[in-house]
């Protein structure tokens, strides 16, 4: 007796279905391991602030060239599929007869409590122990899963092979690895730049200090409007510009706890 034919949406829910449970036990063992780490050390977060992002777009540029995104094409964009792991995101506001118009700068929020790591199959993204939400490409089978889990839409599925115009060079930081295609990708506060910084400390024998390490969208902004630092440190840059009448995070009744902060416009 012949098999019945099995729909393509049926196939796939039941593959992933199956393979959840395959992971299942080795999701418990990285959760202890990864997801559920106590951090002491420092808390890396950042604040904005909206009264003086001029919404440029200098951060996104420093974001794309940095960590070696794709130009994308014009077809690309028609279907909503070029990657910047930093967006410029309208919101406007009506109140009756007025309206208001923002600008504001959106890279991954680095939750504390990230809904994208509990939905992992492979644990290709988790929450590494200086408390930065980490991406594992090679890990990575495509899901989706926690594209769809985060609620702030700061998670990229890459539909095609790296490539870029042969009339623009290629850039290429040495210390980012390419993202093939079938994977998912975002921002990592620039992981990369903190494990330079703490290499070079630990070659210098001192303690890292925190202008060491500075993500590119924050070293490029012109209007200064982005702080980075030590959130647990009270006197931090960071800690007394979160600490502010005008602080707020997105979603926050979510439950997620970003750690980027916005400073409301005036």
């Amino acid at each position: 007796m012949l098999p019945e034919k099995t729909s393509r949406r049926n196939f796939i829910t039941g593959f992933f279905t199956a393979l959840g449970s395959i992971f299942a036990s080795s999701r418990v063992a990285v959760s202890s391991e990864g997801r559920s780490i106590k951090n002491d050390g420092p808390k890396w977060g950042m604040v904005i602030d909206l009264d003086k992002c001029t919404a440029c777009g200098a951060c996104v540029v420093g974001c794309s060239v940095e960590n070696n995104q794709m130009l994308g094409s014009p077809e690309e964009a028609a279907m909503g599929r070029i990657i910047r792991w930093l967006k410029i995101l309208p919101v406007t506001e009506a109140e009756g007869s007025r309206v208001r118009q923002s600008l504001i700068p959106m890279p991954c929020q680095q939750c504390e409590n990230p809904p994208c790591t509990r939905v992992c199959p492979t644990s290709a993204t988790f929450m590494g122990p200086d408390g930065i939400v980490g991406q594992v490409y090679d890990r990575c089978i495509g899901c989706r899963y926690c594209v769809n889990a985060c609620p702030y839409t700061c998670k990229f599925f890459n539909w095609g092979d790296p490539q870029w115009p042969e009339n623009v060079e290629t850039p290429f930081n040495p210390d980012v690895s390419i993202r093939d295609k079938g994977v998912v990708e975002k921002c990592l506060f620039c992981h990369h730049r903190l494990q330079r910084a703490n290499d070079k400390a630990r070659e210098e024998g001192r303690p890292l200090k925190q202008e060491d390490y500075i993500p590119a969208c924050v070293a490029a902004c012109p209007a200064r409007a982005i702080v980075f630092g030590d959130m647990n440190d009270s006197q931090s840059e960071v800690s007394k510009a979160a600490d502010n009448h005008r602080a707020y995070r997105m979603l926050e009744d979510l439950g997620t706890k970003p750690k980027v902060v916005y400073l409301r416009e005036g």
